[in-house]
């Protein structure tokens, strides 16, 4: 959900040379999206559904100028595998100070919750960059 909703920002911004790309520290590799997720991206107007999910790997970490992450445990995690990345790594909470846990396998309402959630962080985001 925040790369569909990065991208159409940036889209609208007119940053369209920059690259933003997904990808989780335990991912179901080559699985698409939850359709709860699919949904309420849709109706905002951005299709997710072609998204697949991709492993998180050394090479992405070094080739990144800025990684996003969920939670501040995610942060650790990728500092641990990539001592290298610290100060290019931040929370997408990070200007409100909050996490914002996977709603993987939740309900429709937590999937919602989650989605305000990094709306919030994105614009936060957006206005940063």
């Amino acid at each position: 959900m925040a790369e569909g909703l990065f991208k159409q920002e940036f889209i609208e911004a007119g940053k369209l040379d920059s690259k933003i790309s997904s990808a989780g520290l335990g991912a179901l590799v080559g699985h698409p999206p939850d359709p709860k997720a699919c949904q309420l991206m849709l109706e905002k107007g951005i299709d997710i559904s072609g998204y697949r999910a991709r492993q998180l790997n050394q090479e992405m970490i070094r080739k990144s100028e800025l990684i996003l992450v969920m939670e501040s445990s995610q942060k650790n995690t990728i500092e641990e595998i990539e001592p290298t990345a610290r100060g290019k790594i931040f929370r997408l909470g990070e200007w409100g100070r909050f996490d914002i846990p996977d709603p993987y396998q939740k309900e429709i309402h937590i999937f919602e919750k989650t989605l305000l959630s990094i709306e919030q962080g994105v614009s936060q985001w957006i206005k940063k960059l």
